[in-house]
């Protein structure tokens, strides 16, 4: 019994988790409220969305948006992980996987997009291979450790209908 009492909580391998959801979040506002500060001032955004400008280039506004709405997503549901993971709520590997699979697809969803509304682009430019690249990387490590290791089942507990340990299980 010692040895289950061992193997919870946020220690072991999970600190290396704990670190990247709670640094990531923030990593991603300090990356791309900077960008998109930058093309709402300079004047890009008008120069790239007016049909009448020589830099016009269809789509352009609505693809920006969609990169918009899905990294403010992304920051939010990265703070509800964190959340989660703190709380140590049994959605916490659930949700985490979840968000390496949707970073995972949204990453080659985009790619894609961007060569379809801006002509001449390369698909996978070094950094969306840097970024898929990264993805796949944390994918592989630790989409199994979520669902096997035994500290993830030990710790991510609370929140979970607790079955009584004399119950039929069918």
């Amino acid at each position: 019994m010692s040895e289950r009492n061992d193997l919870q909580g946020l220690g072991g391998w999970l600190i290396l988790v704990g670190i990247g959801i709670t640094l990531s979040p923030f990593i991603m506002l300090f990356q791309v409220v900077p960008l998109y500060f930058e093309i709402f001032t300079s004047g890009s955004f008008e120069a790239l969305t007016t049909e009448s400008s020589a830099s016009y280039i269809p789509l352009w506004g609505a693809l920006l948006m969609s990169e918009i709405v899905y990294n403010a997503c992304l920051v939010l549901l990265g703070f509800y992980v964190m959340f989660l993971f703190y709380t140590k709520h049994y959605l916490f590997p659930r949700f985490y996987i979840a968000m390496v699979v949707i970073v995972f697809i949204f990453t080659i969803i985009n790619a894609w997009m961007v060569t379809l509304v801006i002509e001449d682009t390369e698909m996978f430019d070094p950094e969306t291979t840097s970024a898929l690249i990264r993805t796949v990387f944390v994918a592989l490590i630790w989409i199994p450790y979520m669902l096997i290791s035994e500290r993830v089942k030990q710790t991510f507990v609370r929140g979970a209908i607790q079955q009584p340990a004399n119950a039929l299980s069918v």
